[in-house]
């Protein structure tokens, strides 16, 4: 994957995740399972550990949950409610009490102790008590401001009102009294959540209303109601497992502390282990999942913390998690099903995607009708056609994933890739060295026009605030726009019966759009979506070229004249393949019809630089491992004004490597080659210097 790629994949991956992060957390209506989930996040994972140069301010590996819901009060955490990394393996939980080992500095023979318990699929609940008794219940939020929901947690009957004294273990629920013990605040954290057979009671008692997909949903929907009888009609549980801010600890382990908080009237984990080596955590893990099916409550992997709090204080977190604490999740489920149909969806930038339709078939609790098919390729690896019997995995991919054809001997015809593009009648072609057929069409596909509009007004484009995808969807369905230049031809008459509150929706509409009448230009090449031209080939055709409109003219000329051609590739980071895709795009008159329309409405501002000189000034620097006190994206910045290079790998050609926690193969090499090797602090010093 080029950089350019990778840009690309990364803003999507960013808006996709969170989309979903706003209909899991916020809406309680989640489009994807968790595997699917946690694959969207691997895979920016992955890719901003390859392109560490791309991590942007949004990524979603610094965000927690969503914003709460406008119908509930806000209420900000006195401790952040962090969430969990992940393991998939045995050996990355090993490598994660590696890590635990390095960062202490901890001897060969020095144990690690763990907890381990089941981590349950429900709805993040911090439950704040001031003098023993519950003054606030907030729901995780985004993980600074969360819901206030105290009103239906009192309704909760796992959930105490009182502290009780903390004598014994695992008190008698009905004897529970108020303890004069508990003077200051304690903020107990856990999970509300629904049991299988209460979800499927629920589920019947609301027959012909609306039902709930799984019992995390149903949780999380009769949590966050307006109305607390409505809560208290629900069967909801509460299950404790850590805690927040809190004036004193009675102990100074996780375990202990845990016991503690059991005596004190909120459940804990039947489960919860203290355990000495991580191969013991292992076990444990293994004997759960073995248990999985036979739980009362969805789980979905098992949480494994450093049992000392001191160690735990010394480790602290890095972005969105603890790095004391990770979730081990269970492998992906597989089911059997018929393959109905293969569908071919045209995504913006021209590829033909096969898709699965199939005969609606339940995995993992979720009823999955699709799966990804990926390309013509896979589809004869797999040798699958309609009728077809298959096995179906829910993870590793945006969509499920087909594993295996079950039925190749019986009697069916072959799967015909199709030649044109089923939007437009344009020739379908795979460009040599590619596995991906895409449709020659351009701009004038609908598929990809729409998907291009979206594109254009996208948060790493345009970003004009107030009109996202589905604005630009209905804008397109009722023939208000069809290329971007008609954006800027909107008009208060076209927008104002749109909405209830038309005339003031309208009106900061059209005032949001007008700001972007003279957009930055790395903004507006990124925005076009000309293919393999992502914001960092973007920024280096600006630099090169210094406005938009000498770029079009050295890019059209280049389909014809050599000389401009060999001017496109002479660019730093700009190649022969990114050269021929502008050539392409400006040899295709129906694309030049689009800029030219467009420029018309807009005048991008020429590219600024803003560099001043320094001790990088024309070296090449690389970031790698976490920057903690500013984002990649600003590191970046930083570099590109002091008129440094930023390159995503380390070579004989690098001249500086900014090494941040948990760098490594990058660091490595940069020893091996004998690079200049600083800290964030130092790199801090340099950017100081040259002010």
């Amino acid at each position: 994957m080029t950089e350019a790629e990778a840009a690309d994949r990364l803003a999507f991956l960013a808006a996709e995740i969170a989309r979903h992060n706003r209909l899991y957390h916020g809406d309680d209506a989640p489009e994807i399972s968790d595997g699917e989930y946690d694959a969207l996040v691997r895979e920016n994972a992955t890719l901003e550990a390859e392109f560490p140069e791309l991590v942007r301010a949004d990524s979603p590996a610094k965000l927690v949950g969503a914003a709460p819901a406008a119908h509930l009060a806000k209420v900000p955490h006195a401790k952040p409610m962090l969430s969990l990394d992940n393991a998939f393996s045995e050996d990355e939980v090993r490598e994660f009490v590696g890590r635990v080992r390095r960062f202490l500095n901890l001897g060969p023979d020095e144990p690690v102790a763990l907890t381990a318990e089941p981590k349950i699929d429900g709805l993040s609940c911090s439950l704040r008590y001031e003098g023993g008794r519950l003054v606030l219940a907030a729901t995780r939020g985004d993980g600074a401001v969360g819901e206030d929901v105290t009103a239906n947690a009192r309704t909760i009957a796992d959930i105490t009102q009182h502290l009780c004294s903390g004598e014994g273990r695992s008190p008698d629920r009905a004897t529970l009294r108020p303890s004069p013990e508990h003077s200051g605040t304690f903020e107990i954290r856990g999970e509300v959540y629904m049991s299988k057979a209460d979800f499927a009671a629920l589920n019947d008692r609301l027959a012909g209303e609306r039902v709930f997909a799984n019992p995390r949903n149903a949780a999380a929907g009769s949590l966050r109601q307006k109305d607390p009888s409505v809560t208290a009609s629900r069967p909801l549980r509460f299950l404790a497992h850590g805690w927040g801010e809190a004036s004193a600890l009675p102990a100074d382990s996780q375990y202990e502390v845990m016991r503690a908080i059991e005596s004190w009237g909120l459940p804990v984990s039947e489960r919860l282990v203290r355990v000495e080596t991580v191969e013991d955590a292992l076990t444990h893990y293994r004997k759960i999942e073995t248990l999985r099916a036979d739980l009362p409550f969805d789980i979905d992997g098992v949480v494994y913390k450093v049992d000392r709090l001191d160690w735990q204080a010394r480790l602290g977190q890095v972005a969105k998690a603890p790095r004391w604490a990770i979730a081990h999740k269970f492998p992906a489920e597989r089911a059997q099903t018929t393959l109905l149909a293969i569908d071919i969806q045209v995504g913006r930038t021209g590829k033909l995607t096969p898709v699965a339709r199939l005969e609606p078939v339940t995995v993992g609790g979720v009823v999955v009708t699709n799966a990804t098919l990926h390309n013509a390729d896979e589809i004869a690896r797999l040798g699958v056609r309609p009728g077809d019997r298959v096995t179906l995995q829910r993870a590793g991919d945006v969509i499920p994933q087909i594993l295996e054809n079950l039925t190749p001997e019986e009697d069916r015809a072959d799967f015909t890739f199709p030649t044109a593009c089923p939007e437009c009648g344009s020739d379908a072609v795979r460009e040599e060295g590619e596995v991906d057929i895409r449709c020659t069409g351009g701009l004038i596909c609908p598929a990809q026009r729409v998907e291009r509009l979206r594109h254009f007004v996208s948060r790493g484009a345009l970003d004009i605030e107030g009109l996202g995808a589905k604005q630009i969807e209905d804008f397109f369905r009722d023939g208000l726009v069809h290329s971007p230049a008609d954006i800027f031809r909107l008009t208060e008459e076209q927008l104002v019966l749109r909405k209830k509150d038309g005339r003031v929706w309208a009106a900061n509409l059209l005032r949001a759009i007008d700001d972007k009448r003279a957009p930055d230009p790395v903004r507006f090449l990124f925005g076009i979506g000309i293919r393999h031209v992502g914001t960092v080939t973007a920024r280096d055709l600006m630099r090169a070229f210094g406005t938009i409109e000498r770029l079009g003219e050295v890019a059209t000329a280049a389909g014809t004249d050599p000389a401009a051609f060999e001017q496109l590739t002479q660019v730093e980071g700009v190649g022969p393949v990114v050269a021929q895709a502008l050539a392409d795009f400006f040899a295709e008159p129906h694309n030049r019809e689009v800029w030219n329309d467009l420029l018309s409405q807009v005048r991008p501002k020429p590219f600024e630089r803003q560099e001043r000189a320094s001790e990088v000034t024309g070296k090449t620097v690389v970031f790698t491992g976490t920057l903690e006190t500013i984002s990649r994206d600003e590191a970046k910045a930083q570099a590109l004004a002091l008129g440094a290079k930023v390159a995503g790998s380390v070579s004989a050609k690098t001249d500086l490597v900014v090494a941040g926690p948990g760098a490594g193969s990058k660091l490595k090499k940069a020893e091996e080659l004998g690079v200049r090797v600083i800290d964030e602090a130092g790199w801090a010093e340099i950017v100081a210097s040259a002010q």
